[in-house]
């Protein structure tokens, strides 16, 4: 069985923005079971890593039967690899430094790095439709994370990693569509060894929590497992498919869904979380500045 997508199929533009904003909303829901690994027991970046970790079951034996076809194009398998996996491992530990309204909102300031990384390294073309959707796209983002009171504290390392992820993620998803031929399941295992890396790093290293015990992580193995595989290694699957065929800038607006699933998943899940008339009113925004990308897109298809 061959997990890996063809970029090559002939699709419409259409096809592959709406995967990227289905996936990317899937993301949005990945604070649920960090959350309840957290409550079992795996506190700091150790959730992170464990939770990116283990895909890596199902990957690695893949990628070793696939050995022959994987192992093409390792330059841009590692390049890719190495920023999508720095950008998660940013901004996953991020939202341990600082909080998560800050982080998710430094981070999606991605369209317009993603943008200026799309112009300058492929050489894409800045249109108006282009703009008017990075304009409301950030519009709507700041309707929605600019009232929180979080936003008026001063600076922190956690901010700066969210804002790092944005870049590296821009860079990523540039790689993607520079080399399109670069093998996704290979690719993948990649990102999640990097994030599992550098989280269990940051875990030993900045937080001085040492490496927890066996049973806590039995415990939350159920979890983390099911959640990982069922969720996050097809959304990933998707988002990297999607984004070989999709310019950079595009990317970075589609995926502004995950925010927007985030912060009312929240809402309606958690009853410390709240949105106020002018949040709702920011996510509706954010999905025009998506609508108006994706159709500015397919006239230039046309």
């Amino acid at each position: 069985m061959r997990i890996d997508l063809n970029p090559s199929d002939t699709v419409s533009m259409k096809s592959p923005s709406v995967v990227l904003f289905v996936a990317a909303a899937a993301w949005g829901l990945y604070w649920l079971p960090l959350r309840e690994i957290e409550a079992i027991g795996l506190t700091t970046t150790w959730s992170v890593a464990f939770f990116n970790a283990c895909p890596l079951v199902v990957l690695v034996p893949y990628v070793i039967w696939n050995r022959k076809t994987q192992a093409r194009h390792l330059r841009a398998v590692v390049v890719i690899g190495l920023l999508t996996g720095f950008g998660l491992s940013f901004y996953a530990s991020g939202l341990v430094f600082s909080s998560v309204i800050r982080v998710t909102l430094l981070f999606y300031l991605t369209p317009v790095w993603s943008t200026i990384i799309g112009v300058v390294w492929l050489s894409e073309k800045l249109r108006p439709g282009r703009i008017a959707a990075i304009v409301l796209g950030l519009g709507g983002l700041w309707l929605l994370l600019a009232t929180n009171d979080n936003l008026a504290q001063p600076l922190n390392i956690g901010d700066l990693m969210g804002l790092l992820s944005g870049i590296f993620w821009g860079f990523g998803a540039a790689g993607m569509k520079k080399w399109p031929e670069a093998p996704t399941a290979i690719t993948a295992m990649g990102q999640f060894i990097v994030t599992s890396v550098f989280c269990g790093f940051l875990g030993l290293v900045a937080f001085g929590d040492a490496l927890p015990d066996v049973g806590v992580f039995m415990n939350a193995l159920p979890v983390a497992f099911l959640a990982s595989i069922l969720v996050l290694l097809p959304s990933l699957f998707a988002i990297f498919w999607a984004s070989r065929l999709v310019f950079p800038g595009r990317v970075g607006i589609l995926m502004m869904s995950e925010a927007l699933v985030a912060i009312i998943s929240a809402s309606l899940l958690l009853p410390e979380e709240t949105m106020t008339f002018w949040q709702w009113v920011g996510g509706a925004i954010i999905i025009t500045a998506c609508l108006v990308e994706v159709a500015a897109g397919d006239k230039r298809a046309s």
